[in-house]
């Protein structure tokens, strides 16, 4: 029996090509100005000051050097915590316009309310920031769907997605045995790193995707959906 499930976004509960062509597109063509009109925001300051941070700085960068450095990041897909926050931003004041949506895969909502109608707490683990994955799921096509997610780890409070530290710091998070956590994700790396921690995997693959990690071991057990697992879970 799993204790909690934790599921990646991007290519697992929603389309990473919505991620690619709606997402990114739009906050890399307002990053510039959005920061020129936010300078005095707290928030958006520390922002900036970790952008420095990142690059090793001994003293803080200028705005326009912290921008150009966030617009390379944003082109290069850097999963850089700084540039992860002001997507976040970004994209709320889209939401807020209903100028963005979140996509979401009708078999995750399926799974969800399977795993709500077992008792089962979900979580979210993507590289977006905390924000960006909340509001990705309030604003879904299917209705605001965070009643049945319980908690958001990104590379800022959890760690990069890569390392098995990050999941050891998420099992300590939720108070679980590693083996009571499944990690649902299309990215094999990603599940590599939680099997290390002790956690069970599941690789998606999805073929409206495009063309799907292969997995060259077949160490973690796939599945073409979430719903499918979600059912042999509660089996």
């Amino acid at each position: 029996m799993t204790g909690a499930v934790v599921l990646d976004i991007e290519g697992t509960t929603s389309s990473a090509a919505h991620v690619h062509e709606v997402l990114f597109p739009y906050a890399r063509k307002r990053l510039a100005p959005w920061v020129a009109a936010h300078r005095a925001d707290p928030e958006v300051r520390q922002v900036l000051a970790e952008v420095g941070r990142f690059l090793g700085a001994g003293t803080a960068v200028s705005e326009a050097e912290a921008v150009r450095v966030l617009e390379t990041w944003s082109d290069e897909d850097r999963k850089a915590s700084p540039l992860k926050k002001v997507q976040g931003m970004i994209w709320s004041e889209g939401y807020e316009r209903k100028e963005l949506r979140g996509h979401v895969y009708p078999d995750t909502v399926e799974a969800l309310d399977i795993w709500r109608s077992r008792g089962t707490d979900v979580h979210i683990y993507s590289s977006g920031s905390v924000q960006a994955q909340q509001q990705w799921f309030q604003h879904s096509p299917y209705g605001d769907l965070r009643d049945r997610l319980a908690r958001y780890f990104d590379t800022s409070n959890a760690g990069p997605k890569k390392s098995a530290d990050a999941y050891r710091t998420i099992a300590t998070a939720l108070s679980l045995r590693p083996t009571d956590l499944l990690f649902a994700s299309d990215t094999p790396a990603e599940l590599d790193a939680a099997s290390a921690a002790g956690w069970r995997t599941v690789l998606i693959l999805r073929t409206a995707e495009g063309t799907p990690p292969t997995p060259t071991d077949g160490h973690h057990p796939v599945s073409a959906d979430l719903a499918s697992v979600a059912r042999l879970e509660a089996a």
